[in-house]
């Protein structure tokens, strides 16, 4: 409320705080508070003071960094920079294109009076008043730019001297940002990713997670490089080898990238410490709780869970076998279990070397975190006004199917699951089922026939009570589905179920654009202490003996029974007479009765052993011979992580080039041309501006939905990271009226 120079904030018919009417640091330090402590949303904030989202997060940090006294400290002075010869250069670029001499200050960030004083020393010199300025510097194309790069002194693409010396003793500290005029540059188009990689956060926390890099390339500049080599499908370090150092470089605003063996160095140094998943922690907070801000307030949260095993093929560790469900055998490898919302966004992964199922692995590690980190999740007084609510939901395949599980999380976190019916029994009346319009989380309004009642699954003892629906499909199958989400409907299970699809298809995506399963590295490492049962060798050995034995007694069994339904006849034995060493029917039936005792003694007693041998040993009972490493996760994780940005990122983009396409199927593909496509790259000092040509793709109708796009990026007004030039996306056919 307003009131006389001031403004008071109530809490139902309580006032809480007050502050006068342009005291702006109290209120920003107010209502900031309000959105740390969950007492409302940063979008209500500024639905109701007007306010840009922007200014509200920023506050928002500022709190939970600094506290209070954050908002009441006194603004520093602006320090003068010392006008070095580098920066001397730029600022006499500046005069030279008519740039005044405050334009050139607040550029360079120095105090007006030292320029003054440069240009009265000769140190600097500004053009008279009518004297033309110089010309631009001269646009290069990929010709000139290859015949410079090759004719470096230092090395290929090595155009800067002065900074890598400088570098080398030790006397820069990462090489600045700066652009050139270019034409035709290769993988221009990548650029148009920047806004949706910024909204994502690949530019946040990196200097609270990670160290400080010594040398010629910083943390963002290495960071901005993994994002292209993602988006423009360079999938491991090794192949950027293959792609011309010099066009990358200028795409960053350098004049090469960094060759294999220094980007390898890059990142074994930012792999320490555990820093790659402090960054993915902080990143996947991030994302939860935009998603939160995004999705209805009164909905259930609902996260999917799944394993995906990475197989590994090398010699440097034995890994435990596990079954890997897209290649039908059992291979080695790591297993992982993605968390993503339900339209198969990823938040996080879980690595499991040592795996014991999901359940376990949700038990454990997935939903402890989950506990902390999913926004907005009921109070226990919310939850005990209301028998029929929960935190939050978790949707898995099969595999997670366990009434005691289910019970278990209701009971202990109040968690609800939704997964398939394993054992659904008989098949329900088809007249039960009604045409149902389901709302699928993507926007999809779909019919189904469903049905619905009430089911106890499992033992007295450990089952409950469950919803169970049924999709019947159009060949007459039944697909049964439970669901311990008490507060939610029957159609609201089946569109969280059904709509468990999109992470298998992040996963296929994943595996065939960005290499997921690939090693960044090739080390290994000690497991950490753990406190997990591995399987007993000797019991996976005595388990192997006894499946091999029982098949060769069955296989035994099948011919004694068919000998013995099957008697031998007169033309037979005639046969057999001329055949001397052939046995006959009788001799047949007795050796297989015989190898019949033997096997079956063999298989008692090895399930005897099997019995007396432990199933599981703990870690440190294990046989020296028989312990295993595991592969080392730090580089693995940097990279994934990069990848998940980035695959966020293009989905982001291809969600809004879909509304201008016919086949919504094309909107990923027309992506990723745009990424491969070339773009002139201009710059403008004196506007500050980075103006980004997109080349024209294959068609018409490409064309207008890259325009759309381009539109969209334009309104983000993004800054390129690390300087001071706006992005300005333009479609090159758009200038010459070819759309």
């Amino acid at each position: 409320m307003r009131q006389d120079g001031m403004w008071t904030y109530f809490y139902g018919i309580d006032p809480i705080f007050q502050h006068p009417e342009h005291d702006l640091q109290s209120f920003r330090m107010f209502t900031s508070q309000l959105v740390c402590q969950d007492a409302t949303k940063q979008v209500d904030i500024v639905r109701a003071f007007g306010v840009s989202a922007n200014s509200v997060k920023r506050n928002a940090k500022k709190f939970r960094e600094e506290g209070t006294k954050g908002f009441y400290q006194p603004r520093k002075r602006r320090q003068g920079n010392v006008l070095t010869d580098e920066v001397l250069a730029q600022a006499q670029a500046l005069l030279s294109r008519g740039a005044s001499r405050r334009e050139v200050a607040d550029e360079l960030g120095v105090f007006g009076d030292t320029l003054r004083k440069a240009i009265q020393q000769g140190r600097l010199r500004q053009p008279a008043a009518g004297e033309a300025s110089p010309p631009r510097p001269s646009t290069s194309d990929k010709s000139d730019r290859s015949l410079a790069d090759a004719s470096a002194e230092m090395g290929n693409a090595c155009t800067r001297p002065e900074e890598r010396v400088l570098a080398s003793v030790g006397m820069l500290s990462g090489a600045p940002t700066r652009f050139e005029n270019c034409r035709d540059v290769s993988f221009g188009g990548v650029l148009c990713a920047l806004p949706a990689l910024a909204a994502n956060g690949l530019f946040e926390h990196l200097d609270e997670s990670f160290p400080k890099l010594d040398g010629y390339y910083t943390t963002l500049q290495v960071v901005t490089l993994l994002a292209y080599m993602a988006l423009c499908r360079i999938k491991t370090v090794e192949q950027l080898q293959y792609e011309p150092p010099g066009e990358l470089g200028k795409l960053m605003g350098l004049d090469r990238v960094p060759e294999v063996r220094c980007l390898r160095k890059k990142l074994a140094r930012l792999s320490q410490d555990d820093a790659p998943q402090q960054w993915a922690g902080r990143l996947s907070q991030q994302w939860l709780q935009t998603d939160s801000e995004l999705s209805d307030s009164e909905a259930v949260g609902t996260l999917y869970v799944d394993g995906h095993v990475r197989v590994y093929h090398g010699k440097q560790t034995k890994l435990p076998k596990r079954y890997v469900s897209r290649e039908r055998l059992c291979l080695r490898g790591t297993t992982d279990y993605w968390v993503n919302n339900s339209l198969g966004l990823p938040f996080f992964s879980v690595e499991r070397p040592v795996d014991h199922g999901m359940l376990e692995a949700i038990t454990n590690d997935i939903v402890p975190r989950l506990i902390k980190e999913v926004p907005n999740q009921p109070s226990q007084k919310e939850l005990d006004a209301s028998p029929d609510r929960c935190r939050f939901a978790i949707v898995f395949d099969r595999e997670g199917y366990s009434p005691a599980f289910f019970k278990q999380m209701w009971q202990t976190h109040r968690i609800g699951c939704i997964t398939y019916h394993k054992f659904p029994k008989e098949a329900w009346d088809e007249s039960k089922f009604v045409p149902t319009q389901v709302t699928l989380p993507g926007g999809e309004i779909v019919s189904m026939k469903l049905a619905h009642r009430g089911s106890w699954i499992g033992s007295k003892k450990d089952g409950l009570w469950v919803r169970q629906s049924r999709k019947l499909t159009s060949s007459g199958h039944q697909v049964a589905l439970i669901s311990s989400v008490y507060s939610q409907n029957a159609p609201q299970d089946a569109a969280g179920l059904f709509s468990r699809w999109a992470q298998e298809n992040f996963f296929r995506y994943m595996m065939q654009h960005y290499a997921i399963d690939l090693l960044s590295e090739y080390e290994t490492e000690q497991l950490p202490g753990t406190n997990r049962p591995v399987v007993n060798p000797i019991w996976r050995d005595l388990d192997k003996r006894v499946r091999s034995v029982r098949g060769k007694l069955q296989q035994r069994q099948v011919e004694f029974a068919a000998l013995t339904m099957h008697p031998e006849t007169n033309e037979q034995k005639t046969s057999k007479k001329k055949k001397k060493d052939a046995p006959t029917w009788e001799q047949r039936q007795s050796q297989l009765v015989e190898a019949i005792e033997q096997l079956e003694h063999e298989l008692a007693t090895l399930q005897e052993q099997r019995a007396e041998t432990p199933h599981h040993l703990a870690w440190d009972a294990l046989p020296l011979d028989d312990k295993f490493e595991r592969l080392a996760p730090s580089r693995k994780r940097l990279t994934d992580t990069v990848k998940l940005v980035s695959y966020r990122s293009e989905t982001a983009l291809a969600n809004i080039v879909r509304e201008e396409l016919a086949r919504e199927d094309d909107a990923r593909s027309l992506v990723r041309d745009l990424f491969r496509s070339e773009a002139n790259l201009l710059v403008d000092d004196i506007a500050k501006e980075l103006k980004v040509e997109v080349h024209s793709l294959s068609n018409a109708r490409s064309n207008r939905a890259i325009a759309h796009l381009l539109t969209q990026l334009n309104a983000a007004e993004l800054s390129y990271p690390g300087t001071n030039l706006k992005l300005i996306y333009t479609l090159l056919s758009q200038e010459h009226g070819s759309t």
